[in-house]
């Protein structure tokens, strides 16, 4: 693997590191040996090897697992505390994730300094704008006999070495530094990844240098006891993405459009992109459907000309002109752009499977919130005009509390038909999660029907929709586990579940 032939670094280097942020909160002198070589910086007691610097975090954070640290060859801890129960030197400081972050990206030297990063934010659309963005940095690589680009999303974790399926939208900070160390050593160059409010607030990013910062868009998501404790800190934390990109790229058609701007002041370039305003650096006008694919003409600083996306839903030509906008940013050729789009694929996201007849059509897709619920079917109800629109989706549950009013008002709103089912119930009720909902359903006039089983939900919603229809599965795109009570669960993909029950569709 590269990353065994990582240098280390004395002591002395990580204590000034901190020194120098100002995170030290004692002033009295490290009796450690500062020229000693850290070979491994970890958090984690069961990776400890002799020679570690092991961070101590977590609100369950156990004495016990600094002393197993200890007798595995930890030889100096950090902390926000002392701990009486180990005799090692303690580097005391005032606030654990922001060292975490720059230890992290020390102890790894620093390798966002060797990529070409783009860090995606917004409420919605960050792993298709990812993806659409790969492709184009992938199409211009292959043109020059390279490597394709790496990416960290929340569907895959591809940073040239390893490639797994992601745990976390942005890893912490010790996987992530790992993560860009592999890509610039493989020769990726280039790395897009997805960075969500939680990684911005909790300083998971730090010392991370992006090239270029793009803010899709602003809606109510993620506000919870366990997240963010209201909308103004969930705005403050996603706007920190511009504190640490050269370029930004910012949505003209967002909410608070006027406010992203101001924060997007601090980078030397601003890139524009916008449906409905000419006066944006990329702009597009004359959307249309033709056949499966979507076309727009696009305006950038460098070329005017029509681009084609397979991916439908007429919302997801924002996400393409973020793409765009982010190309431009890093000098990506014209014709890597339009090659590239055309060929984008996006796991999960607006899957479509047609019947053999036509007359029913079931799309799978991963919104999971309110404002990309609206969009996706707003989108369907224009795009199917004349169709009974099922939609199938559940909530998360111990956390995002506003999904299930944006979710529900969404679904009462646009859709015919509802069923709600379960999305990583957690420690609550899936009936429990599915009558909050159904108090937004409610002013709506609609009703709905609670089938708990994923599967079996899913089987109905096709199987006894009225032609010709289509049905919206939502949520969980082409995730394979389920949170319950117990932790993750295996489950089968909404995709293969939608392919199974049309086997059985009797026109």
């Amino acid at each position: 693997m590269f990353s065994l032939s990582r240098p280390h670094f004395p002591l002395g280097d990580y204590y000034q590191l901190l020194l120098k942020n100002g995170l030290l909160s004692d002033s009295a002198p490290l009796h450690a040996d500062l020229t000693r070589e850290v070979r491994l910086v970890s958090c984690d007691s069961q990776t400890v090897v002799p020679g570690t610097l092991f961070i101590c975090k977590g609100a369950a954070f156990k004495p016990q697992y600094l002393l197993d640290a200890a007798e595995k060859g930890a030889f100096v801890y950090v902390s926000e505390r002392r701990w009486p129960e180990c005799a090692l030197p303690c580097i005391l400081v005032s606030d654990i994730r922001r060292s975490m972050a720059l230890l992290a990206d020390r102890a790894w030297n620093h390798p966002s300094g060797r990529l070409h990063i783009t860090g995606i934010t917004g409420t919605k659309g960050k792993t298709t704008t990812a993806y659409f963005l790969k492709s184009m940095l992938d199409e211009w690589r292959r043109s020059q006999g390279k490597r394709e680009s790496a990416i960290l999303s929340t569907m895959i974790t591809d940073d040239g070495v390893e490639r797994r399926p992601a745990k976390l939208t942005t890893p912490e900070p010790l996987d992530l530094q790992r993560h860009l160390w592999n890509a610039a050593e493989c020769g990726a160059e280039y790395l897009t990844m997805e960075v969500s409010s939680q990684a911005l607030k909790y300083h998971r990013t730090g010392g991370v240098e992006f090239s270029v910062g793009v803010f899709l868009n602003i809606g109510e998501d993620h506000i919870s006891p366990v997240e963010h404790p209201d909308f103004e800190d969930y705005f403050a934390s996603k706007l920190m993405i511009f504190r640490q990109s050269a370029a930004a790229c910012v949505n003209l058609d967002s909410d608070f459009a006027e406010r992203i701007l101001t924060a997007a002041e601090s980078c030397s370039k601003i890139y524009t992109f916008s449906t409905k305003f000419s006066t944006a650096d990329i702009y597009a006008s004359e959307i249309r459907r033709d056949g499966d694919a979507t076309r727009f003409l696009v305006r950038t600083p460098r070329y005017t000309r029509e681009l084609s996306m397979g991916l439908p839903g007429s919302f997801n030509v924002e996400n393409a002109l973020a793409a765009v906008a982010a190309a431009e940013a890093l000098g990506v050729p014209e014709s890597a752009v339009a090659a590239g789009l055309a060929e984008a694929t996006v796991p999960g996201r607006m899957e479509t499977f047609n019947t053999p007849d036509g007359k029913l059509t079931v799309i799978v897709d991963y919104a999971h919130n309110g404002m990309s619920l609206e969009a996706l079917l707003s989108s369907v109800r224009r795009e199917f005009p004349g169709r009974q629109l099922t939609v199938l989706f559940g909530c998360t549950g111990g956390k995002g509390l506003d999904r299930r009013e944006g979710m529900g008002q969404a679904a009462g709103r646009w859709a015919d038909r509802i069923i709600l089912t379960e999305d990583d119930p957690g420690p609550e009720e899936v009936p429990d999660i599915c009558a909050d909902i159904g108090g937004y359903i409610a002013p709506f006039g609609k009703t709905w029907t609670v089938i708990p089983d994923r599967e079996e939900a899913v089987e109905r919603a096709i199987l006894e929709a009225h032609t010709p229809a289509v049905v919206v599965l939502a949520g969980k795109g082409a995730e394979q586990q389920q949170k319950r009570k117990n932790g993750p669960e295996p489950c089968v993909p909404d995709s293969l579940l939608a392919r199974r029950a049309l086997k059985h569709y009797d026109p």
